[in-house]
């Protein structure tokens, strides 16, 4: 990470386009961006677009993610040409999580709902990572008490060896939407429906008027425990 604290030097705050732009330029190759079709993820897919430097995008299909999500993605993949990568969890895996706990053991326990993020986001975020030396999320300080310390450049904890790039750590939702609107971004139509934050169809829900954005995910646990994984070690005991 020493050689890369310099990479963003003097870059404005909302200057998402040359965050990108400067780590595509120095990755080359060996960076990628994963999405889920989120706002902050669609805004960062519309700014690759004007970017115009080729950089792999993939999403994990989990197996329960609404009905909703595929068609914003298939929006997406007709407005710019971007060729989505679908990863999957291990079939293996699934079966015998299904079979021996039932469809919805997530619910039972934390412990439980590690153990299901592990099986259909966990492992095939690893899987889709390997070779690459960064990856480019959509998360932002905003978002919840994990989330507030975010940098744009950050190694991460869960992938030895690489690095999360953040463009969008300094914006706000209303700058999202507002950026949506104006170049006319497709977006999934749950936030239609008071959706704030869109995973796997039964571990979301619509947030009630004053919550943070991570209050419809997985509304069942502690405020400390909204993450599932993807960003955070469960073995160096982060949460989730």
């Amino acid at each position: 990470m020493n050689n890369l604290s310099t990479l963003f030097k003097g870059v404005e705050p909302k200057d998402s386009l040359e965050v990108l732009s400067r780590a595509i330029d120095h990755f080359g190759d060996e960076i990628c961006m994963a999405t889920s079709f989120q706002v902050g993820g669609l805004v960062l897919l519309d700014m690759l677009h004007q970017v115009g430097k080729p950089v792999r995008v993939f999403s994990i299909d989990t197996g329960r993610l609404p009905e909703e999500t595929y068609e914003c993605a298939d929006a997406i993949r007709h407005k710019y040409g971007i060729h989505v990568e679908w990863v999957f969890p291990r079939h293996e895996a699934v079966e015998k999580l299904e079979t021996d706990k039932g469809l919805f053991s997530f619910k039972e326990s934390t412990e439980n709902r590690q153990e299901c993020c592990g099986i259909r986001k966990v492992e095939p975020l690893g899987r889709a990572l390997e070779g690459y030396s960064a990856w480019i999320t959509g998360r932002r300080k905003e978002q919840s008490k994990t989330r507030g310390g975010l940098e744009f450049i950050e190694s991460d904890p869960v992938h030895e060896g690489l690095v999360k790039i953040n463009p969008l750590i300094h914006w706000s939702k209303g700058d999202l939407w507002y950026y949506a609107e104006e170049h006319k971004v497709p977006h999934n139509r749950l936030y239609d429906e008071g959706y704030l934050s869109i995973g796997c169809a039964p571990c979301t829900r619509p947030c009630r008027e004053g919550e943070d954005e991570r209050a419809g995910r997985w509304w069942w646990e502690s405020p400390e425990h909204k993450e599932c994984g993807l960003h955070l070690n469960f073995k160096n005991g982060g949460g989730i």
